[in-house]
């Protein structure tokens, strides 16, 4: 429960002015007077919920520090989280205007600290200050134009780093990450002996939770470096003190640090400082990174599954932290401006997503997370490996030199190709880079890929379990390629409802900048006879060179798997809306099943995405692609 106090710190008045002049503007002297008379000061722990949904609204709140979740929940009774309330934020007050139940539910994920103003006081204010009112209505638009829109997560501003496992160099691993964080702000670094000290008193944060002066003095000490700061590490003990107890709950955002050659059980720190048991728990677990540290020799992580076990809602993030492009990849996550590369679904056109990551990696642009639809899930996973592009290159050169199409079923029951000689091509590939049996969270990068759920008539993301799996499901062309089962359902190409995944992508955390590469047609295809042709008219047709073919119409195979991501193609436009850059190669003379032209069609890939990419360093280099290099 919300704990509320009448009385308040006069370093708060300052600090509340300078959030209310914020949100505000200059208000009239009788509102001001009113608002610093009438707030009262309300502390809420990581974890506690201010209000929920449904609830009669009875005041509204301003965040001094710290920071909540809101959610909704649907008919269904499911909580969706809407958006996240920081420093200086508004909340509630929607309820007070319409004398409706809360619209929503409200949980500190953190920490807190917020004032308070009644219903009635509330009202006194809008009487004395049209500013007030007008500001307010204001905010409520904004709120209502992005309720039913994609979660979005603000930036973190305290990080936590927590040891999990013995022979983390915790100081070492800061200051190396602080460096990277300083590319996109101002950084403290913060551990138990350097607050004792800012203090001036010794042993002052290894006091209990239950020392209220000692908590007070503390906090306005790390609002006060958090305001002063984009960004704060608060380097926790490697044991379960207070001052670790203390960083977990201050925290926007927590990195497990775990060496990975270590033990996968929970470590006390975990068991005795992150196990919440809210109504609301998840918000506060879904904001865990867990950082598996490696040594920048090893070739593939392994064994992230068991890590996942026992920490099910924590994101796994796999650094070599002798490797700068590591530590930068994990501080662009933390300050959410990550890079996504999204590659559509088309058969053997897809070839062309080498050209473009090379033509990427010539540029210096980093990518951070990568997924993919059907062959696009294929060329991601090469990506998400994060080896070296000539060793991709010749592994893809090597394993497409014979059709992986080319094994058709004599008597096709449910595909017209078998898809043995598929599996093979793409088992062997993966075995020769090294990630033969991987799981998609031992990749070295971010990776997801979309199928279809035939059984439940729904698009499924696949961000966890057998890699081979995960591919063969979302390159299963339906008719084309035989399904696959998981958990129970039938799986297939995930084209049919989504191609072009990147809102997926734009709802990953971390994720700022999205490249897509799209690989649907640009010209419509219109036929120059009047009829369709019979079966021996067709077969007669085929059997002449292409250049005096009188019919232009697809093959079989070719047909089904351009039917099959209509739906998709159809939401393009919108799809294109949500990357930062969009590649689209010229490949209208390419086939589908045209897999042994891999040279040629990588090459054009490499060529577009060239043009784009130096056209944009011409146009846009500081606010597009500078941030990402």
């Amino acid at each position: 429960m919300e704990q509320v106090s009448d009385s308040r710190p006069q370093y708060l008045d300052a600090l509340l002015q300078q959030h209310l002049r914020t949100f505000l503007g200059e208000l009239e002297p009788g509102a001001m007077a009113l608002l610093l008379e009438h707030l009262q000061w309300v502390e809420l722990a990581g974890g506690e919920t201010l209000m929920r949904q449904g609830e009669p609204g009875d005041a509204m709140y301003i965040t001094v520090s710290g920071r909540l979740r809101t959610y909704i929940a649907d008919e269904d009774g499911r909580q969706r989280m809407v958006r996240e309330v920081t420093r200086g934020q508004v909340v509630g007050e929607m309820s007070l205007y319409t004398d409706e139940p809360r619209s929503a539910t409200l949980v500190a994920i953190r920490d807190s600290v917020l004032v308070r103003l009644s219903k009635a006081e509330f009202k006194r204010l809008l009487a004395i200050s049209a500013q007030v009112s007008i500001a307010l209505t204001r905010q409520i638009i904004r709120r209502l134009q992005t309720e039913s829109g994609p979660t979005t997560n603000d930036r973190p501003v305290t990080i936590g780093l927590l040891p999990i496992t013995e022979g983390v160099e915790l100081a070492a691993l800061a200051e190396a990450l602080a460096t990277q964080l300083r590319k996109q702000g101002r950084v403290a670094v913060l551990d138990r002996a350097r607050l004792d000290a800012q203090l001036g008193e010794p042993g002052i944060t290894e006091r209990p939770r239950t020392d209220a002066d000692a908590n007070r003095r503390i906090a306005m000490q790390l609002d006060a470096i958090e305001a002063a700061h984009d960004f704060v590490l608060l380097l926790g003990d490697t044991t379960p003190t207070p001052w670790t107890s203390r960083c977990s709950r201050h925290c926007d955002e927590l990195l497990l640090l775990a060496n990975a050659d270590q033990s996968v059980r929970l470590h006390a720190i975990e068991k005795e400082c992150l196990v919440r048991h809210a109504p609301y728990g998840q918000a506060s677990e879904a904001s865990q990174m867990l950082v598996l540290l490696h040594p920048a020799q090893l070739h593939m992580p392994a064994g992230t599954k068991a890590w996942l076990k026992h920490r099910p809602l924590a994101e796994p993030v796999h650094i070599r932290p002798a490797l700068e492009r590591d530590l930068a990849r994990l501080a662009r996550l933390i300050s959410r401006t990550a890079v996504g590369l999204v590659f559509a679904g088309g058969g053997a056109r897809g070839l062309a997503h080498m050209g473009v990551y090379r033509a990427l990696q010539e540029r210096g642009i980093e990518i951070d997370v990568v997924g993919g639809t059907s062959i696009g899930s294929v060329m991601a996973t090469l990506v998400a490996l994060d080896q070296p592009i000539a060793t991709l290159t010749a592994t893809v050169r090597k394993a497409f030199a014979r059709s992986p199409t080319g094994d058709f079923n004599l008597i096709p029951m449910l595909s017209l190709i078998k898809g043995r000689r598929l599996r093979r091509i793409v088992s062997q590939a993966l075995a020769e880079l090294g990630g033969a049996g991987t799981q998609i969270e031992d990749l070295w990068k971010g990776y997801y890929c979309v199928a279809t759920n035939y059984s439940q008539a729904s698009e499924q993301v696949l961000k966890r379990g057998p890699l081979l799996d995960a591919m063969l499901a979302s390159i299963a062309i339906p008719g084309a390629l035989p399904p696959l089962i998981h958990e129970g359902d039938l799986l297939c190409d995930g084209g049919t409802f989504n191609n072009f995944p990147v809102d997926v992508m734009r709802g990953l955390r971390g994720v700022g900048k999205v490249i897509g590469v799209d690989l649907s047609f640009k010209r419509l295809r219109r036929m120059d006879h009047a009829d369709m042709p019979g079966t021996w008219a067709l077969l007669r047709d085929r059997l002449r060179p292409r250049a005096k073919r009188r019919y232009r119409l697809p093959s079989l195979a070719t047909y089904l798997m351009n039917v099959t991501i209509l739906y998709s193609t159809s939401r393009q436009r919108q799809a294109r809306k949500l990357t930062d850059i969009y590649m689209n190669p010229p490949l209208d003379r390419v086939g589908m099943l045209q897999w042994k032209r891999f040279d040629e069609i990588e090459q054009q890939g490499y060529e577009h995405a060239c043009l784009v990419l130096d056209g944009s360093l011409q146009v846009a280099q500081e606010s597009v692609l500078q941030p990402w290099v």
